[in-house]
């Protein structure tokens, strides 16, 4: 085999696993960890391999960046490109921020004259755009976080919203090292979640055959324990679904939560 016929196996093999999902979502800061404060670039696409900008720019509308004392930043130099978004934030502070894209809404499919019919929107459009007594209507409510954690100087504390799927750091997400143990708890509307599934992936899956997740379910206190195998950056994905709906039509509720974390070397 030549050494171009060896490159297309190495990288389709490398892709297939990630073929076989949905698309991944994610930020990517150009740092993580910082001792004084300065500017950081990040990243953010929608992607097959991780980390690899080879499929579309995520949208940053919903971007919040949520510093230590708990006020909003505004990102700079924003652009999007067809394969990646990127944008500047100037961390002038101390401490951890928070950089997360949040979103909800409602998905419905019915049929009509005998043709399936998708929409998809907010709770108030929902009561208007779609008809109650459609044919085989079937509801559901969507919640989703996107988040990655940059600390200027000392870690800060992280305080959750109490809204959806989220990471309540045991180990602080700016403190993970390789060979050590980090414990994360999520929480579902503020309480602990137990049985979520969590998927870690760590990046330039591109460059090796095997894509190497580490997957786990949460405990009764919503709690996970992860021995880091090795530095890099890596993409953590949670999922739930419960009936908890606040649409009176839907049937079930998802809760995602997404978050690039670094892993540093001892």
């Amino acid at each position: 085999m030549n050494r171009i016929a060896r490159l297309l196996a190495c990288v389709a093999a490398a892709t297939l696993p990630l073929a076989a999902q949905a698309h991944h979502y994610w930020l990517l800061p150009s740092s993580t960890v910082l001792s004084a404060p300065q500017w950081i670039t990040v990243d953010a696409a929608v992607s097959n391999d991780m980390f690899q900008f080879n499929h579309n720019a995520l949208n940053v509308d919903a971007l919040a960046i949520v510093a230590p004392d708990g006020s909003r930043l505004a990102p700079e130099n924003l652009g999007k490109g067809k394969l990646r978004s990127t944008f500047d934030v100037n961390l002038a502070k101390p401490g951890t921020y928070r950089l997360e894209v949040v979103r909800g809404g409602v998905r419905a499919t019915w049929k009509a004259d005998g043709q399936p019919k998708r929409w998809m929107g907010n709770a108030e459009a929902f009561a208007k755009e779609v008809p109650a007594d459609a044919e085989g209507l079937d509801v559901s409510e969507s919640a989703s976080r996107l988040e990655t954690f940059v600390t200027v100087g000392a870690p800060s504390a992280l305080k959750t919203t109490g809204r959806g799927l989220e990471l309540a750091p045991v180990t602080h997400p700016n403190d993970l090292f390789a060979g050590e143990t980090a414990t994360f708890q999520f929480l579902a509307d503020g309480k602990p979640a137990a049985g979520v599934e969590v998927t870690l992936v760590r990046g330039e899956s591109r460059y090796r055959n095997q894509l190497d997740e580490l997957k786990f379910t949460t405990d009764k206190d919503g709690r996970v324990a992860v021995k880091w195998p090795q530095a890099g950056m890596y993409w953590l994905d949670a999922d739930l679904e419960d009936d908890k709906v606040t649409v009176k039509a839907a049937k079930r509720r998802t809760l995602s939560y997404t978050a690039t974390l670094e892993v540093l070397p001892q």
